[in-house]
């Protein structure tokens, strides 16, 4: 036997440490090379960490919500044979470990009671097709239950859980598709805790019963939201202005090009605002813009990188539309689209969520009459749209109704003057209520 230590490796140009969001396993668990150890978290984004050789786990580097350094053990294998340590050279900082017997995290995927003759390679290629799957073979179905959630659904089967997930789940008659896993890609036992704790689950909480007090630990995106949000109205004198624009004319425009869009994707009223804001924003550079509070310097950017807020399972994220001004409504449709889903589903890449000069927030479906957005530090400003509504209005004399819609504006007052804000969102206004302009060559 010998012992192998797994240094962090660098991750990220410029990241000097990286937190732990998840343990996938505990001390004392087997991992095979390349099974999932850890998910860590940078200022960028979340990297699954896998294990580099298989062997036993005999220490982990803390607990869910500690930084790592880079460079520092993450965790330490028993191996069969002498493995060569690859540690990078001049990292020393290692943090303190938790050694056996005391477990840091409890593995979902590893069964209650692992059966020795799956150490064998065709029990290997069992687990490993288990694995892709999420499916646990079972030797025999269960009778129909008269539950609908006791029988699993057509998704449930492709959701990737442990043998003793999927079974306690089955006889607390649970379907799994239901379950929003607090970590994305797979449901623990702590998700299901969760899932049966707030709905109060026969079985698990008597019928009325009030839901009990939870803590839960701000780790991961959660804390990162947090600690920004904080340093943003700390230290930003933030100020709001909001509109009212008639979309009206532009509503009609937009039902035209999606009925006639062919193999086009579907515009949403977001693609036109971007257009009217990059059209705007070379008349109001202070905008698009990011201030180093540190340096004393306002940097005035010439393209627009423009941040689109997304709602996602683990929290708010902020993927990078780049250089927006350059594209048209379609190729702006499908890149909103490609970074939503790709910051969703945990794919997005470091670079594509970073570099912002401002940002836009929406919630969508959801609407509102107005909100009060927080800036995306070090931005200046973040723009939000609101719901589109049908309402009575005034024109020359006449009631009509028109489609209304608010628009608002969060600024630093260091840095943009109310009256800047004020014109610059005019200027948007004009653009939005008269389409045709989007279309415009600027300088024209």
């Amino acid at each position: 036997m010998s012992s192998y230590d797994f240094r962090l490796p660098d991750i990220g140009e410029g990241i000097a440490e990286a937190e732990i969001v998840a343990w996938h396993v505990k001390v004392g668990d087997f991992l095979e090379e390349d099974e999932p150890l850890a998910d860590m978290m940078t200022d960028k984004a979340t990297v699954e960490m896998t294990a580099p050789i298989s062997g036993r786990i005999t220490a982990l580097a803390g607990e869910v919500g500690e930084q790592v350094a880079i460079g520092s053990v993450l965790a330490v294998f028993e191996t069969e044979s002498g493995v060569e340590e690859a540690n990078p050279v001049g990292l020393e900082a290692e943090p303190e470990l938790v050694s056996a017997p005391a477990p840091v995290a409890q593995r979902d995927d590893v069964p209650d009671n692992p059966d020795p003759a799956s150490s064998a390679p065709e029990g290997d290629a069992r687990r490993g097709e288990e694995r892709e799957t999420g499916a646990a073979p079972s030797p025999a179905q269960p009778a129909p239950s008269a539950d609908p959630l006791a029988i699993p659904s057509l998704a449930a089967q492709h959701i990737l859980a442990s043998p003793t997930v999927r079974q306690r789940a089955k006889d607390l008659g649970v379907d799994l598709a239901q379950i929003v896993p607090a970590v994305p890609g797979r449901v623990r036992h702590a998700d299901l805790d969760s899932f049966l704790l707030y709905h109060g689950h026969a079985g698990f909480l008597p019928a009325g019963s009030p839901r009990a007090d939870e803590q839960v630990k701000v780790i991961g995106l959660r804390r990162r939201i947090a600690e920004n949000m904080t340093a943003s109205k700390r230290h930003i004198p933030h100020f709001t202005y909001v509109e009212e624009f008639d979309v009206t004319k532009l509503e009609t425009l937009r039902g035209d090009l999606n009925a006639d869009r062919g193999d086009r994707p579907r515009l949403t009223i977001l693609p036109f605002l971007i257009t009217a804001i990059c059209k705007a924003i070379p008349a109001f550079p202070m905008i698009n813009a990011r201030y180093d509070e540190d340096a004393g310097i306002v940097t005035r950017a010439g393209a627009v990188h423009l941040g689109i807020a997304t709602q996602t399972n683990s929290g708010l994220m902020v993927p990078v539309l780049r250089n927006a001004e350059t594209r048209n409504l379609w190729q702006l449709a499908s890149e909103i689209s490609r970074l939503s889903e790709a910051a969703r589903s945990g794919k997005a890449k470091s670079e594509e969520l970073s570099g912002s000069t401002l940002t836009v927030t929406s919630l969508g479906a959801l609407g509102g009459i107005a909100t009060t957005p927080v800036i995306n530090r070090p931005e200046v400003a973040i723009v939000g749209p609101n719901k589109v509504i049908d309402r009575p209005i005034v024109v020359e004399g006449q009631i009509t109704i028109a489609k209304l819609m608010n628009f608002s504006i969060s600024c630093d007052h260091r840095v943009v003057d109310g009256w800047d804000a004020a014109s610059f969102v005019q200027a948007v206004k004009r653009l939005v209520e008269n389409p045709a302009l989007l279309f415009v060559p600027s300088g024209s």
